[in-house]
């Protein structure tokens, strides 16, 4: 690993005056492992890379994809206060000062998702004059009128926040909305924050052989294709179970498609009490990044409602929008402004049976589906894509730093 190391600074010193930027991306999960901050991550360091900057992900052991122009170091380990300081060591062989650019979500950094003593190895790191970036995809659990271990969480979490946010040079957020949860925590500091979305995690195939195949399986007879992808947590579900079971018994010709990790499950729940449904609501399970295109690519419009309203930390919204589709949605507390002001998605705000009228009105109008795609398309390039966000990191990174 030493030598590894010493190998990466010649790299970088090698380049001279005109030297790319380099990052040190800080991140509590990595390709193999699977989420969306792993996911993010890795789209993060590949895009930062292809611009020939030099990268370097510093994530647990499990972490160890390998892309072009990425380096990544598993060495957080359980992020003990040994871990740490090993990592710590390791950083400071890299020319300084350091540009880290650290995965916030409490959750991910061990300790039950209390590691105070991460934070404050970050406001150290932040004393040696390294430029710390936060990328907030979660700030803190809220507190609960009767769960006393949850609100001890919580209070930890706000602490956590306000020693993170007295090492950050800026604070990058998933959503606008965290904005209102995290600056108190700055008292009064001129930190900037900023927004900067997560781009869909499913990258478009474009293959029309493919997405053929998948509409010859599950609408064989050119039926419209009602897709969902998620996860099937009770929350959703508990919004997206209603609506599916009156589609289904819908007289209009109509398929349902489900996609993703619990969508077998969730299928075998839906039509356990009336199985003749089963021709109808179709299950994939989990795909590959490809298939999962294709399948998408196949769906007509996709039903997607969430229990605090679509934001752009929505991977599965996202991946909707990328593939030019119509996303019947919510809106909620946490739904950004953008979505209503670019009249570009059909959002539902009176519950199940605003979800089913929207749904059946696409259903029925190819022309109208035809609009809100491209519309979906054109808002998705605009503002989500991932070069959008390599090119807002790239240049806010030559701005000069917060003094710590």
């Amino acid at each position: 690993m030493q030598k590894e190391v010493i190998e990466d600074i010649a790299r970088d010193r090698s380049r001279g005056g005109d030297a790319p930027l380099s990052w040190h991306i800080i991140t509590s999960e990595y390709p193999p492992q699977i989420g969306g901050v792993s996911d993010y991550t890795r789209q993060v360091a590949t895009g930062l890379a292809t611009q020939g900057d030099n990268v370097h992900v510093w994530c647990p052991a499990s972490g160890n994809a390998e892309d072009e122009g990425v380096t990544v170091h598993g060495e957080m380990g359980r992020m003990t206060p040994q871990d740490l300081r090993r990592v710590g060591r390791q950083l400071d062989q890299f020319p300084a000062p350091r540009r880290i650019l650290v995965q916030w979500v409490p959750h991910g950094y061990g300790y039950r998702s209390m590691n105070l003593g991460f934070c404050w190895w970050l406001r150290q790191r932040a004393a040696r004059r390294d430029s710390v970036d936060l990328m907030v995809h979660e700030p803190y659990l809220d507190f609960q009128l009767r769960s006393w271990r949850q609100n001890g969480a919580a209070a930890v979490h706000r602490l956590m926040t306000a020693v993170l946010l007295s090492a950050a040079s800026r604070v990058w957020m998933s959503i606008p909305a965290w904005e209102k949860c995290l600056r108190p925590y700055a008292f009064g500091r001129a930190l900037p924050f900023a927004w900067l979305p997560i781009p869909s995690t499913v990258p478009v195939v474009a293959s029309k052989a493919c997405t053929a195949e998948v509409r010859r399986r599950f609408a064989p007879d050119g039926t419209v294709i009602i897709g969902h992808l998620g996860t099937y947590g009770w929350p959703i579900t508990s919004l997206l179970e209603p609506v599916l079971e009156t589609l289904a018994e819908d007289p209009r010709a109509q398929s349902i498609l489900l996609m993703g990790r619990g969508s077998d499950a969730f299928r075998a729940k839906i039509i356990a009490a009336k199985p003749d449904r089963a021709a109808r609501i179709h299950a994939t399970g989990e795909l590959p990044p490809q298939e999962l295109s294709c399948h998408l690519a196949a769906c007509d419009l996709l039903l997607q409602p969430y229990p605090d309203g679509v934001s752009s930390r929505r991977t599965s919204f996202m991946a909707g929008l990328s593939h030019g589709k119509p996303v019947v949605t919510t809106s909620g507390a946490l739904t950004e402004d953008l979505w209503a002001a670019s009249a570009s998605v059909p959002i539902a705000s009176g519950g199940a049976s605003e979800l089913i009228e929207w749904t059946r009105r696409l259903c029925d109008n190819a022309g109208e589906r035809s609009r809100f795609g491209m519309a979906a398309t054109e808002l998705y390039r605009q503002h989500f894509e991932l070069q959008r966000v390599i090119e807002t990191l790239r240049s806010t990174a030559l701005l000069p730093a917060r003094p710590y």
